[in-house]
């Protein structure tokens, strides 16, 4: 099954890697780009990356586990995780949901975030989880 997203073709396993291409995944997206969206907490107003989920199952490290960091904050919970040679985030294991991984729409292959013309803002200052 293939997904439309204006000009942009959703593949149902489709390819996401960093800028340098040392970190490549591969998603299983079945229903396209679901429910993509920002969060104003502290980490993700800084990255600024549009991110959408799939369950833990549907995300593939194909290559780049060397270079692949992991960097976590606050309640220790989420894991985020980066590039250690180009800096771009990745994916996350996402606090709100741990049977999830968050990963960053802009690293899809083909894919311009810019493209997505309705992207919720979660309201990540307030997290019930938050100390």
């Amino acid at each position: 099954m293939i997904k439309q997203m204006g000009n942009t073709v959703i593949k149902l396993k489709h390819k996401a890697i960093c800028h340098c291409g040392a970190v490549e995944l591969e998603l299983f997206l079945p229903n396209g780009i679901v429910d993509p969206r920002r969060c104003d907490c502290s980490i993700c107003r800084r990255k600024g990356a549009i991110v959408a989920s799939v369950s833990l199952s549907d995300i593939k490290l194909i290559k780049g586990q060397k270079e692949l960091k992991l960097y976590q904050f606050n309640t220790n919970t989420a894991k985020h995780y980066f590039c250690s040679i180009c800096g771009i985030y990745t994916h996350h294991q996402r606090r709100s949901n741990p049977d999830q991984y968050g990963y960053n729409v802009g690293c899809l292959v083909g894919v311009n975030p810019f493209d997505i013309k309705q992207v919720a803002t979660n309201d990540g200052i307030h997290h019930p989880a938050d100390r």
